[in-house]
């Protein structure tokens, strides 16, 4: 039984990084695409659809996780608390820049949002590597199950290496997908981009797969 909920946890956080990834991708890709307003409005209309329903995926994981593996559940938010945190509050603040950048009055408004987009999406994208590498690399655990060390335990070389490369791997994720839904200048642009962004991530990945091993 504890296989066959190892497999559904797995597949939950699954559904929910494949399409999140693209979409903090394209939330990254704002200043490198958009030349102006125009062409970040079209780039935010792409994911538009989709950006909305991914968190489900997360919740059904965390619940899923707490009711399969409670003490590993426990571990973990305690552990990395703060972390989870600001990608909490990263994954807000960019829920409300998606809604809010055209309601307002002026260049410096829409400016503002957008901005809090390409945080609000590169956060989370370096912090979930993070946490992940951790957890393949082990924390520091005492011996009533607790996490023994702080924030800054976590923020090693090798997770930060994590952290960077899925990072790399989102925002090459993001710009594959523009190319997909934009068309004329947009698209060449992307398309320019993601020939750059394939090189930094395949060198970044491969350098974390051969420390991992």
């Amino acid at each position: 039984l504890a296989y066959v909920w190892f497999l559904i946890v797995g597949f939950l956080f699954v559904g929910y990084f494949v399409p999140d990834g693209f979409v903090f991708g394209v939330g990254m890709s704002l200043p490198f695409i958009g030349k102006d307003n125009t062409d970040r409005r079209v780039l935010i209309n792409t994911i538009g659809p989709v950006w909305d329903l991914n968190e489900t995926w997360l919740i059904v994981a965390g619940a899923a996780l707490f009711a399969a593996f409670p003490v590993w559940y426990g571990t973990l938010f305690s552990g990395f608390y703060l972390a989870l945190l600001v990608i909490l509050l990263a994954l807000i603040v960019r829920g409300v820049s998606f809604e809010y950048r055209h309601q307002g009055k002026g260049e410096q408004w829409t400016n503002w949002f957008d901005w809090m987009i390409v945080v609000g999406s590169a956060l989370p994208a370096l912090l979930w590597g993070v946490a992940f590498a951790n957890i393949i690399q082990g924390v520091p655990i005492d011996e009533t199950g607790n996490y023994a060390g702080n924030f800054f335990t976590l923020l090693n070389p090798y997770a930060l290496l994590g952290g960077l490369t899925t990072l790399m791997l989102f925002f090459t994720h993001g710009v594959i997908f523009v190319t997909l839904k934009t068309d004329g200048e947009l698209k060449q642009r992307a398309k320019s981009l993601v020939t750059r962004s394939t090189v930094i991530t395949v060198l970044v990945a491969a350098s974390f797969l051969v420390w991992t091993a």
